[in-house]
């Protein structure tokens, strides 16, 4: 006996204005040092590139995510308790969250990305396969707010925020958007994955691959910016660099000019001197007892984490507003 698989509702709130876009991005490649906030990589093409990256043998953070959950799934599950919702945050093809359902068991799944279109065709896809749980799609960016309809925090939410994404936001604004899911996750809590301190030759690879992977993903960017706001940036004058800056516990990825140059677009325009970067993500590296203050300061309770054999990684519940 076939079941007809129950059809994603999708909410779209993320109506980008275009002029707030392009003052947004001419304010960040203006800026000493220029800079390009990282949501920007994760055109159509940024992510499936960075699904690509998960496969590479540098990039240790998915499989070792994935070694804690097959090595401590029922203990997170009970820890957890029984979710309503499971609140995927920053989504993408919905893989990781799709891989808990037989632990967690939740009576919903809601879908959040920033990539609209990417994620309508990956939570389409994955309906058929969990026909019977009902799926919502959100297209919001949370970096500026977490202003969830009521219909998806419904219930005992559990967020869930894996992959280390959270390593994007400095310390500082970390804080406020910790504080935001806190108080959005009443009678649950947040699962969250977090990149731990470990040696500079293992974290530097991981964002500077020899098959150059994530070089392709950072200057899809340039691709992406020429199409939002009309600019004339050339690849072959660009190159990616991947650093750990020890100082303030963060992989940086710039792009580099590779010589002197100018960059137009629309009513604007800059001079690149050679070597001169524009900052396009950091990814900061914690210590448990780092992190899990961070947690408290926040106003979560309960905290508890997980780790790989070599604590290269952990993954944290914590229980919000009861």
């Amino acid at each position: 006996m076939s079941i007809t698989p129950t059809t994603p509702r999708f909410i779209e709130l993320h109506h980008p204005d275009a002029q707030s876009l392009r003052d947004e991005l001419a304010a960040g490649l203006s800026a000493e040092p220029a800079h390009i906030a990282p949501k920007f990589l994760y055109d159509a093409l940024g992510s499936r590139l960075f699904e690509a990256i998960t496969e590479l043998p540098e990039y240790y953070p998915t499989r070792t995510e994935a070694t804690i959950f097959e090595r401590h799934a029922a203990d997170i599950a009970r820890a957890i308790g029984p979710a309503a919702t499971l609140i995927d945050l920053g989504a993408g093809n919905c893989e990781k969250a799709a891989r808990l359902f037989a632990t967690l068991q939740p009576a919903r799944y809601v879908a959040v990305d920033i990539s609209v279109n990417f994620v309508r065709g990956a939570l389409t896809s994955l309906q058929q396969r969990f026909p019977t749980l009902p799926m919502l799609g959100v297209g919001l960016d949370f970096s500026h707010s977490l202003a969830l309809p009521a219909q998806a925090v419904a219930g005992r939410p559990a967020f869930f925020y894996p992959g280390s994404s959270i390593g994007n936001f400095t310390p500082e604004a970390a804080l406020p958007f910790l504080r935001s899911i806190r108080d959005t996750c009443q009678g649950g809590g947040l699962l969250i994955g977090v990149d731990l301190v470990k040696p500079v030759d293992v974290l530097e690879p991981a964002y500077d691959d020899a098959l150059g992977v994530t070089a392709a993903f950072n200057l899809n960017l340039l691709l992406h910016l020429n199409r939002l706001i009309g600019s004339d940036f050339a690849l072959r004058q660009w190159k990616h660099v991947a650093l750990f800056n020890a100082a303030a516990s963060r992989i940086e990825m710039h792009l580099e000019a590779r010589e002197a140059l100018r960059v137009r677009w629309i009513r604007g325009e800059r001079k690149f001197a050679a070597g001169e970067r524009i900052h396009t993500e950091n990814s900061y590296k914690y210590t448990p007892q780092a992190f899990t203050a961070l947690l408290r300061d926040a106003g979560f309770t309960d905290v508890q984490a997980w780790y790989d054999e070599r604590r290269w990684f952990a993954q944290f519940w914590a229980r919000g507003r009861s």
